[in-house]
């Protein structure tokens, strides 16, 4: 009787086992194992797969064993694309699948190495890969807000061509692209060099003697990044092709609907997503000076939920009715702008404590105030503290009483200035050079901030006067912008430089780097953190694509 019970209890096993695992893989519309005859089973392969005809391109990564899974929630049916992210290697076959409707498709993937990795170097792994000190590369950072540094090197250009190149890209506006490029008018900044004078000769020279398409050439090694590993690879990545291929996405933010925004760095829309099913409207924003260059940066919520762009060049702000899309532009008055003034921040956020939006013009770094109840400007005058301190800022996030922080990327100081008095307290960050650039404020109230220059993650708390910081593991990360979630225990941030974002858990310092299924130039990070897991969403602001990171742990 025992001997039969304990056969029974077996077989329940059994079938209990072969039910869980016929349940497991019928939530997986596409698996597979990647392998090498270099490696073999390959761990950290990005693996992507997109529907013949669709806009949306899902990624998953391989784990220990080499394998990926695609969720069955994520994948309709069809015959999809598949591609593959592995430096130094291409994918072999199979390049197409076909995913049946309610079972699993197996797509073994066989991968081999590339003659070259010029094509696949991130930014970050050219700055790597060249010989030199740092700070004699770090003239290349402002290279990529227009293209990759594999155009940068790759070119034949002597010393002296690239001085009259160093002088032409001066000319351009920062939303411009190799092929829309945007002169600035002439005027006090209508020349944006990144270098000058005896700096500029030896930067030609050493362009010159690094340029893989110049015959003479020192030859060096090509560094890259390691693989992502362990918690690197538990992501799910989603990418919403933009329906406009010059689409520009330089800021993007999600509404309490669902609702995907974006700001176009180099043309007069604001786009937004539906992520369901991948839809995309474009939102015209009114020119108001048709000679200067095209395109808006900031984009933010009001306490409605409607948006707010501040519109670069056009020296203006706008308004988006987040329900019927109807547009108000705000213009800087005639008297106070020249053929160099810009807006490149708005700061909409709080303006229910006062009823003001605040502003910048870039080009002489002053602060200005819209009135929303009259629909009139004021401009305080320089962010200046009573010593006569001047902070000149670039981002400019608010605190819960409208207070404006002042992030100074040209330098090492982060500033404030009050609403109601309009003073200005500075404090040093953590370095000269660290370049603060963009952030935002917790339910704290303290101010979290990338640190471009010093690779890192700056929180000021106002209750102290302190600075906190964190250092990013992987070089030239150059982190572009921060938010905090969580009461600040974990913080996101992103890189125009690595084609990664990352995930700082604050109490232990450790970082969990990301790697995107392409090259992406990212400006903007922001976190939706309604569900179980956070969410990250950025823009490729130069693959006219929107990104969804979603960490599986």
């Amino acid at each position: 009787m025992r001997g039969r019970q304990r056969w029974l209890g077996a077989a329940v096993a059994l079938l209990a086992a072969a039910s869980m695992s016929s349940g497991a893989r019928a939530q997986a519309a596409l698996t597979g194992l990647v392998s090498s005859s270099e490696e073999g089973a390959m761990e950290s392969v990005l693996v992507s797969a997109k529907k013949e005809g669709s806009t949306i391109t899902t990624t998953m990564v391989t784990d220990e064993q080499g394998r990926y899974s695609f969720p069955a929630a994520r994948m309709e049916a069809g015959k999809y694309t598949i591609s593959i992210r592995a430096i130094g290697y291409k994918l072999d076959g199979p390049k197409t699948v076909d995913v049946p409707s309610g079972s699993t498709a197996t797509a073994d993937l066989k991968l081999g190495k590339v003659k070259s990795l010029v094509s696949q170097l991130s930014n970050a792994e050219w700055l790597l890969s060249l010989p030199g000190a740092d700070k004699q590369k770090a003239f290349l950072t402002m290279c990529v807000g227009c293209h990759t540094l594999q155009r940068v090197l790759t070119s034949n250009h002597d010393a002296a061509e690239f001085q009259q190149v160093f002088l032409r890209m001066a000319r351009y506006s920062p939303g411009s692209t190799p092929t829309n490029p945007q002169p600035l008018l002439p005027g006090p900044r209508g020349e944006r060099p990144a270098v000058t004078g005896d700096a500029a000769k030896a930067a030609a020279e050493f362009l010159a003697s690094v340029s893989l398409g110049n015959s003479e050439a020192i030859e060096y090694p090509l560094k890259t990044l390691p693989r992502p590993k362990g918690r690197s690879t538990k992501v799910l990545i989603t990418e919403y092709d933009l329906p406009r291929k010059g689409a520009l996405p330089h800021d993007v933010i999600v509404d309490k609907g669902g609702q995907v925004w974006y700001s176009d760095f180099g043309a007069q829309f604001v786009g937004v997503l539906d992520p369901k099913t991948g839809t995309t409207k474009d939102i015209a924003i009114p020119v108001v000076r048709p000679e200067q260059p095209k395109g808006g940066l900031d984009i933010e919520f009001d306490p409605d939920g409607n948006i707010w762009l501040a519109m670069m060049y056009q020296a203006a702000i706008a308004k988006v009715d987040r329900k019927t899309h109807e547009v108000s532009v705000f213009p800087f008055p005639k008297e106070w702008i020249s053929t160099s003034a810009q807006a490149s921040m708005v700061s909409p956020t709080y303006s229910n404590v006062d009823g003001k939006v605040w502003t910048n013009n870039q080009e002489d770094h002053l602060n200005y105030r819209l009135d929303l109840a009259t629909g009139k400007f004021e401009n305080p005058g320089p962010a200046k503290t009573p010593a006569g301190k001047q902070i000149r800022a670039y981002g400019m996030p608010t605190d819960h009483h409208n207070n404006l922080y002042q992030l100074e990327f040209g330098g090492g100081s982060i500033g404030r200035r009050d609403a109601k008095t309009l003073e200005v307290t500075i404090w040093p960050t953590s370095g000269a050079l660290s370049r603060p650039r963009r952030g935002r404020v917790d339910e704290q109230s303290r101010l979290w901030f990338a640190e471009y220059g010093g690779n890192g993650i700056g929180m000021f708390d106002p209750q102290t006067d302190a600075i906190k910081g964190w250092r990013l593991p992987t070089p030239w990360s150059a982190p572009y912008d921060v938010v905090a979630i969580k009461n600040g225990t974990e913080v996101w941030t992103g890189s125009m430089l690595t084609d990664q974002v990352s995930r700082l858990d604050t109490a232990t310092g450790q970082v969990v780097d990301y790697l995107l299924p392409r090259t992406t130039n990212i400006r903007r990070v922001f976190v939706d953190s309604s569900g179980e897991r956070p969410i990250l969403w950025v823009g490729s602001n130069h693959g006219a694509a929107i990104l969804k990171v979603e960490p599986l742990d």
